[in-house]
């Protein structure tokens, strides 16, 4: 099974990013589309992809793609896939399920077609007429889009904002997985400063922090295929080598956090220690009105409150006039800004050079972008280059 197609499932407005790193991998045939970069790659792929994407939410394997107007279509076309070829004898497959503007509407028919249709297929390799499901998990699903059916599975199990850091709960968390592209969609490298005045639980450092020491995300976690035949237990340790080899856990960083509740930067040194990053990222007790740096070139990256409650508004204004006047007198620097406030940018005080629209969960939010001027080049060609706007 040299060649197979595999889906890096993605939040909208995040494609792009999730492209690109596939492609840094050195992955082909890439092909963005809503909330889906689909490429070609071994199962090899499947270990380095979960492993190392950092803004995707899953890694699926595309069994196959048709459309179905009716229930024996669907069936058909289902029971015709190679799904033996990936499920063994003992496998637990459940069916999730979803459709779209779709004449197959309902969601639990579908489900029950797909799961007997798999059935009548592993029992023609099998020779047997029941199934123990008691081995490994391969979670189907099938996504129906405009009577287009896909077929697919997942080998990442949790999601891969999961890194296997942040155990202890805070509230209204940003995902991992969207705080690593809020950094790669900025201008930041390593060698300068980043700050983030609204940290939190510490996300937005800690994935800056992976990013800057070339860490891979996921190497602290276990994925869904591990337990998967077709993926020998090799692969995954070969790209698991390839991933510490890879790392410089000796990079000089300057990356601070700051909030001004107490409780949420405990849990922030808490998740940098279980991160592996203890004296690579630091929290202090800050206000946004207080923010400064003595460094000439550096990068402001945040996610301040959006006062979805109306008695907040007022004092979410007041933190976003804050931030606009401390950056005044950081000029050099570039700042970028996740909110779904509509009126950010009047409370800031400043259009931004570029917005992007970006969905935090449900959220409809737009990263706000202003840019400051380039540093002089630096000397560290293995710094890595900024993500494409």
């Amino acid at each position: 099974m040299s060649k197979i197609e595999l889906i890096a499932t993605a939040t909208f407005g995040l494609e792009a990013v999730v492209a690109r790193e596939v492609r840094d991998l050195g992955y082909q045939d890439v092909k963005v589309e809503n909330a889906r970069v689909t490429f070609t790659g071994d199962e090899a792929a499947i270990c380095r992809t979960n492993l190392w994407l950092r803004a995707a939410d899953r890694v699926l394997v595309k069994l196959g793609e048709f459309q179905a107007r009716s229930f024996e279509e669907l069936f058909q076309q289902t029971r015709a896939l190679p799904w033996a070829d990936w499920l063994p004898e003992n496998a637990a497959f459940p069916i999730e399920g979803k459709s779209i503007k779709s004449q197959l509407h309902s969601v639990p028919d579908c489900q029950a077609i797909v799961k007997k249709a798999v059935v009548e297929k592993l029992k023609q390799r099998y020779r047997r007429e029941w199934f123990p499901e008691n081995g490994p998990r391969y979670t189907i699903e099938a996504a129906l889009l405009k009577d287009v059916v896909t077929l697919t599975l997942d080998t990442s199990g949790a999601g891969l904002h999961k890194r296997g850091y942040r155990t202890l709960g805070s509230q209204a968390p940003l995902k991992e997985t969207l705080a690593a592209a809020m950094v790669l969609l900025s201008y930041w490298e390593p060698g300068r400063t980043l700050i983030d005045p609204f940290c939190g639980s510490g996300t937005i450092p800690i994935e800056a922090a992976l990013i800057g020491l070339n860490a891979a995300p996921g190497l602290g976690r276990r994925f869904a295929a591990e337990k998967w035949p077709v993926v020998p237990a090799a692969l995954w340790n070969k790209a698991r080598e390839e991933a510490r080899d890879l790392a410089a856990p000796d990079r000089s960083l300057h990356i601070l956090g700051s909030d001004i509740d107490s409780k949420v930067l405990g849990l922030a040194r808490f998740h940098a220690r279980q991160a592996g990053l203890e004296g690579k990222v630091f929290f202090q007790k800050l206000a946004a009105a207080e923010l400064r740096s003595s460094k000439p070139y550096g990068c402001v990256i945040c996610n301040p409150p959006y006062g979805e409650r109306m008695g907040d508004k007022g004092e979410i204004e007041g933190l976003y006039r804050d931030l606009g006047n401390s950056f005044k007198k950081m000029d050099t620097w570039s700042c970028y800004v996740l909110t779904a406030h509509p009126g950010f940018e009047r409370f800031f005080g400043k259009r931004a050079d570029k917005k992007r629209k970006l969905y935090n969960g449900r959220i409809e939010c737009h990263y706000y972008q202003y840019y400051g001027p380039r540093p002089p080049r630096s000397r560290n060609p293995e710094e890595p280059a900024p993500a494409q706007q």
